[in-house]
């Protein structure tokens, strides 16, 4: 499927297409894909090599996004596609983000047909989930913008490395998101996601001005990313620049990927950082994967 002419650029001088649906902005040459492994530079037109085709698709609770203050109590649609735009090192769904071969893996579907199983499972939403969504932005937007038709909301479970184009377009459509802040280190983001934080939270105070329910994950990581002044660092950016009714979820980390050296997330820090939360002034605190 061509992208839209407005999401990449061409070269006058060369004939490598700059990417815009994220925050990479690859510089993608002829025949070859970005860092997503999704969109590929074919005479100077950018496809999306994977529309219409996804790893997975489950109604669930809408609290496993996690998203606890939104459509409680109700189910959602998910639907989880292939790549990221990260190249995070303990990536929990590495398998379909990272390492896949997507010649042989996933189901083609339609918009039409997603749209339709979530009214038969009685879903209230869809939500874009399990890899990055942004990096499927042409199909899942078409698919979204359906579902708004048929009065279903829309979720983004995201990294929230958005380019400033592509949030233009996503908050178009979306109705609710989940958005992973990792860390509050540039340090962290540069070396263990391959990104930067500062994009990441220009996105999130984007999204919270828009006025867009939004809920924000932080994976607890041993010797990484659990220290108090951080967490307190992260708890001051939520309550001061977004506002103490955002809801925050601490989630524990496990050794998986490329980060297999880390052990499990010691709970007694969750609470910590929910202590630390509290503090601050945050009125919706969750723990994960406790």
């Amino acid at each position: 499927m061509l992208v839209s002419n407005n999401l990449y650029k061409k070269s006058s001088k060369t004939q490598k297409i700059r990417c815009e649906i994220c925050a990479n902005y690859c510089k993608i040459a002829d025949g070859h894909v970005g860092i997503c492994r999704q969109h590929k530079n074919i005479n100077g037109e950018l496809f999306d090599t994977s529309y219409g085709v996804v790893s997975s698709l489950s109604p669930d609770p809408i609290e496993k996004k996690p998203l606890n203050h939104f459509l409680p109590g109700t189910f959602t649609y998910s639907i989880g596609g292939f790549g990221c735009n990260m190249t995070c090192l303990h990536c929990q769904n590495y398998m379909i983000s990272h390492e896949y071969d997507k010649n042989s893996r996933g189901i083609k579907i339609t918009p039409e047909a997603i749209v339709k199983n979530a009214i038969n499972y009685n879903c209230q939403s869809i939500a874009w989930t399990y890899n990055e969504p942004t990096i499927h932005l042409p199909f899942n937007k078409k698919t979204s913008m359906l579902a708004k038709a048929n009065n279903l909301k829309v979720i983004y479970v995201t990294n929230g490395y958005f380019s400033q184009q592509s949030i233009e377009e996503i908050l178009t459509f979306v109705d609710a998101f989940n958005i992973d802040l990792k860390s509050m280190s540039n340090d962290f983001y540069k070396k263990v996601c391959g990104a930067d934080l500062d994009v990441v939270l220009d996105n999130l105070k984007r999204v919270y001005m828009k006025g867009k329910h939004l809920e924000i994950t932080n994976l607890i990581i041993n010797g990484h990313n659990d220290s108090i002044e951080e967490i307190s660092e992260l708890c001051d950016f939520v309550s001061n620049e977004l506002g103490p009714a955002v809801p925050l979820h601490f989630s524990r980390a496990f050794p998986y990927y490329k980060m297999r050296d880390i052990s499990p997330t010691n709970p007694e820090i969750l609470f910590k950082a929910k202590e630390i939360a509290i503090e601050h002034g945050i009125k919706n605190v969750h723990l994960g994967n406790i």
